[in-house]
């Protein structure tokens, strides 16, 4: 796994973009200064993209998602410090060890599982913890909720049922709300008590849908 002062050049670019983007929370500018992404490039034949403020698929039907979006999702979730965190589309990782780099204890769901398995060995092989499972983001993680975050990284139709209720009082939620043929609003949910909610709506954008509900197990 080499991470060369090329990569870390390109990195401290990118970087400097998403902070002319709006981008200003450090410590999250600092976690992904720090992370190669290249090394989340699971087809060795596109890492000139990696730090390019794009998405880019993964396969599976996945992309891993744009450096700006990882950075705005992250920022507006506003992380702290062992905060115990649900994270719903695994995907190649890297959002996850965003979050993992700012010190959060992380449970990772991903639907897809070549994904699953992908992600979360080169999690382990990269050092970064996370518990990884392989099922549905619908259904959250009922055994270890109640959760300070959540965060889903896919386009949801609504916004589920069983999420809110895994959330924590004085917890947050951000999740891409919207349907899959256009744009996603992306909303964030700050409970105040078990059944009410404060939502907000910061903007528009794009992602892979999140799946509808199987059999997967645990």
């Amino acid at each position: 796994m080499i991470d060369t002062l090329k990569h870390k050049g390109m990195r401290k670019k990118l970087i400097e973009e998403l902070r002319l983007k709006g981008i200003d929370n450090e410590l999250v500018l600092d976690a992904m200064m720090d992370i190669p992404r290249h090394l989340f490039f699971f087809d060795t034949a596109f890492l000139h993209m990696a730090y390019v403020d794009k998405a880019f698929p993964i396969g599976s039907g996945q992309t891993i998602s744009q450096p700006y979006t990882v950075a705005f999702q992250t920022s507006l979730l506003n992380p702290r410090k062992r905060e115990k965190i649900l994270e719903i589309g695994t995907g190649s990782g890297y959002q996850t060890a965003v979050l993992a780099k700012l010190g959060m204890k992380i449970f990772t769901i991903e639907r897809q599982q070549a994904l699953h398995a992908k992600s979360q060995s080169l999690l382990e092989e990269m050092g970064y913890k996370a518990r990884c499972y392989y099922g549905d983001g619908y259904a959250g993680k009922p055994a270890f909720a109640p959760f300070d975050k959540i965060l889903v990284t896919c386009g949801a139709p609504h916004i589920p049922e069983d999420l809110k209720n895994q959330l924590k009082v004085g917890g947050r939620m951000v999740i891409p709300v919207g349907e899959f043929n256009g744009v996603q609003h992306m909303m964030s949910l700050d409970k105040v008590s078990e059944t009410e909610f404060e939502v907000s709506n910061h903007g528009d954008f794009q992602f892979v849908p999140m799946l509808e509900r199987t059999d997967t197990r645990d």
